[in-house]
């Protein structure tokens, strides 16, 4: 765990991919490719993608793809796959060695995480370069945390832009800022940096770290790339899309002079991820997305900036 009150220092040199996403139309301008690294520092109770999070590779379990055949049985050394189980695995015994993955005959059991060397991974965003060209889109790192891979990220980064590829990064802002500054900042175009909670011992509480290395990070980043950033809050009902909450976030936006912002929508139907990797969503989530009205008294407190929309 990192020691918090110091700057946070990593070093994982080859990151795991758990899925490239063609065509994204929500993760900056333009039609992207996103690339999503395995692994993060933080622990939000209310993450899209919970796959994320570990960064060692893990076997999720997909019930409607799951073909009943038994074989993950037969292969499995350690006894944790059982076919009466409905979650098909005892993550206790699971040792993630795979095996019941490459016998499944339906992709119900699945690896999530693979390595993709960098020279690869260029050449399978490179695909859709026409799509980039024509809609002003192009390639973001997101996750997980990227910024956990900062030399594989670096050299992602250097390879897309010597393609004349738009870069773009979305970080949950808990990085070394003088490692970010050197290897990354120079080859991102753009950076969707997260500002999740103000009060410190809230952000503790909900995603496992403190955010004053955050909001440092963004306070640099403002001065350096006023142009490039655009802070976003994913609205959490009782939890982060509270008035006193989002209120500390205008007024610090204010304070550093921020002309552009974004709200993320709750969308608690992302979910049933959590369950396939055999772990529980949080009872304290909303199972429902907001009211139009809720969201819209959310947006009223931001109603001095210009709220972005992609």
């Amino acid at each position: 765990m990192v020691s918090l009150g110091k700057e946070p220092s990593f070093s994982q040199p080859q990151p795991l991919i758990f899925d490239i996403k063609r065509h994204a139309l929500q993760d900056g301008p333009g039609i992207r490719t996103t690339v999503f690294f395995k692994g993060c520092q933080l622990h939000c109770m209310w993450c899209q993608n919970p796959e994320s999070i570990d960064p060692a590779p893990e076997i999720g379990f997909y019930p409607k793809s799951c073909m009943k055949s038994g074989e993950c049985v037969t292969v499995c050394k350690t006894g944790a796959c059982q076919t009466e189980n409905p979650w098909r695995i005892d993550r206790e015994k699971c040792d993630r060695c795979a095996d019941c993955v490459e016998v499944c005959p339906g992709r119900g059991l699945r690896q999530i995480g693979r390595f993709c060397p960098v020279e690869e991974l260029v050449s399978i965003l490179l695909r859709d370069r026409v799509f980039y060209e024509v809609s002003g889109g192009g390639v973001t790192l997101s996750g997980g945390e990227p910024t956990l891979y900062m030399d594989y990220a670096s050299s992602l980064l250097k390879a897309l832009k010597k393609q004349r590829i738009h870069t773009a990064i979305e970080t949950n802002g808990f990085f070394n800022w003088s490692e970010f500054e050197e290897k990354l900042l120079p080859w991102v175009e753009l950076i969707m940096f997260d500002v999740k909670l103000m009060d410190s011992k809230m952000h503790l509480k909900y995603t496992g770290q403190k955010n004053h290395i955050i909001l440092e990070n963004l306070a640099k980043l403002i001065r350096q790339r006023p142009d490039d950033v655009i802070p976003r809050t994913p609205l959490i009902p009782d939890i982060t899309a509270t008035t006193e909450n989002l209120k500390a976030i205008s007024e610090l936006y204010q304070s550093l002079g921020i002309k552009r912002c974004a709200l993320l929508p709750y969308n608690p139907t992302g979910f049933s991820k959590v369950e396939n990797i055999g772990k529980k969503v949080s009872p304290v989530l909303s199972k429902h997305m907001m009211k139009p009205e809720e969201e819209r008294k959310c947006r009223e407190i931001f109603s001095w900036v210009e709220l972005v929309e992609f």
